[in-house]
């Protein structure tokens, strides 16, 4: 049975341009995934929110898990906040196995996302939760928090963003999605 590591974002400090925070936010999406994700005979392990990056880092390489999936939302430099959109997938340069995903949910969230062109997988060695796991990991920035319209975005697909990540991790697999 294949083994995943769920990260939400553990930013309570990231505030919503209407309410709420990041954490909040990131942490409703993995809730959301665990039916799917069982339905489908993904087993994980989750952080929690009194972790830091660090801990988070060390419960997901204390086990073999076999791809670590960490969930964000962006935020814009002060200079342009609230004029940015889209959706940015992150993986470690030289993981196949980290690119091979990230394009499945690039793949997957066109079907969901307001403006599938403006979905981009991009290469990264500064995130460390992508540099420091052992296993294969992506980071995904579902949309921008500090646009009114993103944020509300998010916040009406809470759902359809987790069947989505969920629907992504079971094509990683080579299965065939069950609904729950």
């Amino acid at each position: 049975m294949p083994k995943i590591y769920l990260s939400p974002s553990v930013q309570e400090f990231n505030h919503y341009v209407d309410g709420g925070n990041e954490e909040y936010y990131m942490y409703l999406i993995a809730d959301a995934m665990e039916p799917y994700l069982r339905a489908n005979n993904i087993d994980f392990d989750r952080n929690q929110p009194e972790m830091t990056l660090s801990e988070v880092i060390g419960d997901s390489n204390a086990q073999n898990y076999d791809l670590h999936l960490a969930i964000h939302s962006n935020a814009s430099p002060e200079s342009s906040a609230g004029q940015n959109t889209g959706v940015e997938i992150y993986y470690f340069p030289t993981s196949q196995s980290g690119k091979r995903f990230a394009d499945i949910l690039q793949n997957n969230y066109k079907s969901i996302y307001r403006e599938p062109g403006d979905i981009r997988v991009i290469p990264s060695r500064s995130l460390a939760e992508l540099r420091r796991t052992k296993a294969p990991a992506v980071l995904i920035e579902v949309g921008y928090h500090d646009n009114r319209q993103e944020a509300q975005w998010i916040r009406d697909n809470i759902d359809n963003i987790a069947r989505t990540l969920a629907k992504s991790v079971v094509e990683y697999f080579n299965q065939e999605f069950v609904e729950p």
